[in-house]
C-alpha cells in the first residue's frame, strides 16, 4: 500500500494533525483484520490437529502458514506508519525551506523517490529527512 504525498486542500489545525498521524486508513485496518481472522482459524485448526494426533509435519506446515500471515500483516502497518512519516517530514521540509537552505535538491529527491520506496529504504529516509528538517530549523533560526 503506497500513501500518496499530498497536500490537503485546507490545513488542519495541529491538533487535528496529531489526532489522525496515528490512524490508519479504514482499508488497512480491514486488510489487517482479515488476515488475522484467517490466522486465528489456521491457529484453531492446529489445536484441533494436535488433539487429533495429526502428523507433525502437516501441523507443521501450518505453523509456517501463520508465521508468513503474520509477517505480511506485520509488514502491511509498518509499511503504513513509516511511509506516513516520512511524507510528514517531507512536507515539512517543504513547506520550511525558504529555498536557499542548502537542502533543496535533496528534498526534492527524496519527493521525487518517495512514492518508489520499499519498507526497507524508508527507515533510512526517515532518519535523511529528520536531519534535514533540524537543518532547515536551524538554518531558520539563523536566518529569520
Amino acid at each position: 500500500m503506497k500513501l500518496l504525498l499530498k497536500r490537503p486542500a485546507q490545513a488542519a489545525k495541529p491538533t487535528e494533525m496529531k489526532k489522525d498521524a496515528h490512524r490508519l486508513p479504514p482499508d488497512l485496518i480491514a486488510d489487517i483484520k482479515s488476515r488475522l481472522k484467517t490466522l486465528s482459524g489456521q491457529i484453531n485448526g492446529i489445536i484441533k490437529m494436535l488433539d487429533e494426533g495429526k502428523d507433525p509435519g502437516q501441523i507443521n506446515i501450518q505453523f509456517k502458514s501463520i508465521d508468513q500471515g503474520i509477517q505480511k500483516a506485520h509488514y502491511l502497518l509498518l509499511d503504513e506508519v513509516y511511509r506516513k512519516a516520512l511524507a510528514i517530514g517531507i512536507v515539512n521540509a517543504v513547506d520550511s525551506c525558504p529555498g536557499n537552505c542548502g537542502s533543496e535538491d535533496k528534498i526534492e529527491y527524496l519527493k521525487t523517490e518517495f512514492p518508489n520506496l520499499e519498507l526497507a529504504e524508508l527507515t533510512d529516509k526517515l532518519k535523511e529527512i529528520q536531519a534535514i528538517e533540524s537543518r532547515i530549523k536551524d538554518f531558520n533560526k539563523k536566518n529569520p
